[in-house]
């Protein structure tokens, strides 16, 4: 588990996975905690929780490197993360999506950093990248206030992708 000022992060595990794909009610018992009426957020897609859970299952050696549930004061309010363990070349990416209700307040923001810090306690780590859409000016906002720089065009169409390097400051 990550811990931050306001937050915690609770890596996804099979079990948790399992009770999200499952429902509401059954992940509010897995995590003990309340899981709001408008869960999940828009760009957490079931075909992302099963793309999660088999990579957790195939990297059991690997439990802290994939998608993180994100609470604040015992409530579900989104879910940060990375997309798997650090590559060849020290790469790791970072993602991040909170609940509606839950947005602009720098959760997003605050669990990211703490993600940042994670990656970069491991000596393999020299990179972190994260994407997200053009259009998504808030998500752009995240980035830049966690020290990110725009290299270009990202992983598909219509994404692009920014940095953030062991040797830069924030």
């Amino acid at each position: 588990m990550i811990r931050t000022e306001r937050l915690t992060l609770v890596p996804a595990t099979v079990a948790l996975l399992d009770a999200d794909l499952r429902g509401r009610a059954d992940l509010a018992r897995a995590l003990d905690a309340d899981v709001p009426d408008d869960w999940p957020p828009e760009l957490l897609e079931r075909g992302a929780l099963e793309w999660t859970r088999t990579q957790v299952r195939a990297h059991p050696d690997a439990p802290d490197w994939w998608m993180s549930y994100v609470l604040c004061d015992g409530t579900l309010i989104g879910t940060a993360g990375y997309k798997g363990p650090p590559d060849a070349s020290g790469t790791v990416e970072v993602g991040y999506s909170m609940l509606p209700a839950h947005r602009r307040r720098g959760y997003a923001t605050e669990a990211t950093r703490a993600l940042i810090a994670r990656a970069f306690a491991d000596a393999s780590v020299t990179r972190v990248i994260a994407e997200t859409r053009p259009e998504l000016a808030p998500s752009i906002g995240v980035l830049a206030k966690c020290g990110f720089r725009f290299i270009g065009e990202g992983s598909e169409p219509a994404v692009i992708r920014y940095e953030r390097r062991r040797d830069e400051t924030a």
